[in-house]
């Protein structure tokens, strides 16, 4: 799964205020009339004024950090399945239950690719810890159900970042042979 998008915003969507440090972020995932993928970066405070211009792929809320040297320079422009994984479990961010779901689905995948270790549960077994083979940072994940309804949500929110399936194409129907 890769979809190019645009990096993180250094200024506020509605307001045009820059970030600063400490400040609380909502970053959306807007599939556009064009089915183009858009991140739209806004402070909190400017949500209600927020309008995005199509359908609301995802959300979630950060709180800012600037980029500094060569981290800002070597971050990939594209948003891949590891990308969106490290954004919406990032330490601090708020899930909600629809993303929750999305990170569940994305750790999976990305252990099945061997870019996460699994690290076993917290505690009271809400969540379940993955530890980033590169960064080797820790991400607490919701220990959702992974049941049927599971993995039917989750397609519909894939099926909105990366557009429905292509229809399979009809059987051929073979000719006569004349005999």
């Amino acid at each position: 799964m890769e979809l190019t998008l645009q990096p993180r915003a250094a200024a506020c969507l509605v307001s045009g205020r820059p970030f600063v440090e400490g400040d609380r972020v909502v970053g959306f995932l807007v599939r556009s009339a064009t089915g183009e993928i858009i991140r739209c970066d806004v402070l909190e405070s400017e949500v209600a004024a927020f309008a995005p211009a199509g359908f609301v792929a995802c959300r979630w809320v950060q709180i800012f950090k600037p980029r500094v040297g060569a981290n800002a320079a070597d971050r990939a422009l594209k948003l891949t399945a590891e990308t969106l994984f490290l954004t919406l479990a990032e330490p601090g961010a708020e899930l909600s239950p629809e993303n929750a779901r999305l990170v569940r689905f994305l750790a999976l995948m990305l252990e099945r690719k061997r870019l996460l270790r699994p690290k076993g549960s917290n505690a009271d077994r809400t969540r379940e810890i993955y530890e980033h083979a590169r960064s080797k940072q820790l991400y607490e994940v919701p220990a959702v159900d992974l049941s049927p309804e599971f993995f039917a949500s989750v397609q519909a929110q894939l099926t909105v970042l990366v557009g429905a399936p292509a229809a399979p194409a009809p059987p051929e129907t073979p000719l006569p042979v004349a005999l």
